[in-house]
């Protein structure tokens, strides 16, 4: 079956609140303090939605993955301690999360080559992101798919490992 990625729409809220929910619940039954404090909530989804932000992975007409893709719009990004690996232009995604009923298929991948994708069309050329110390399936794909780790950004008073790869 043939995945697609495409930005997500109100009748996709549903569908990734539930992804969503099923993502915090299997954080925290992992011992992961992360996605613990309310956060990402229906909420955040509607704005993501409302600005442009949330984008969906579809296999036919089922929604089997949701994140939030920006260009250059993460403000805790410029206060890293550490160093970033380029100066310009920069595509982030936060809240990657895939349907529970397909965990395991490599599918947070195939969406995080679709947002590098995503990337190369508006003519960026560096992909950055972050996740939580205690998060070891995302930290495994970001050393997967080449990224590199560059330091650490704050969230919410919370230190998170912040990550860039750089794109051809």
């Amino acid at each position: 079956m043939a995945y697609t990625f495409r930005e997500a729409t109100n009748n996709d809220i549903t569908a990734i609140w539930t992804i969503l929910q099923q993502a915090i619940r299997r954080r925290k039954a992992d011992g992961s303090q992360q996605w613990q404090d309310g956060y990402p909530n229906e909420q955040v989804v509607q704005q993501d939605i409302e600005k442009g932000y949330g984008y969906v992975l579809t296999e036919g007409d089922t929604v089997i993955g949701y994140t939030a893709v920006m260009i250059n719009n993460e403000p805790a990004y410029a206060d890293i301690q550490g160093q970033w690996l380029t100066d310009g232009d920069f595509v982030v995604y936060h809240r990657v999360a895939i349907v529970e009923n397909q965990l395991g298929k490599g599918l947070a991948q195939v969406m995080l080559k679709e947002i590098e994708t995503f990337a190369l069309r508006h003519q960026v050329h560096s992909v950055r992101a972050d996740t939580n110390f205690d998060n070891p399936g995302m930290l495994k794909i970001f050393e997967k798919l080449g990224y590199t780790y560059c330091g650490e950004v704050f969230f919410r008073g919370s230190a998170r490992k912040a990550f860039e790869k750089v794109l051809p």
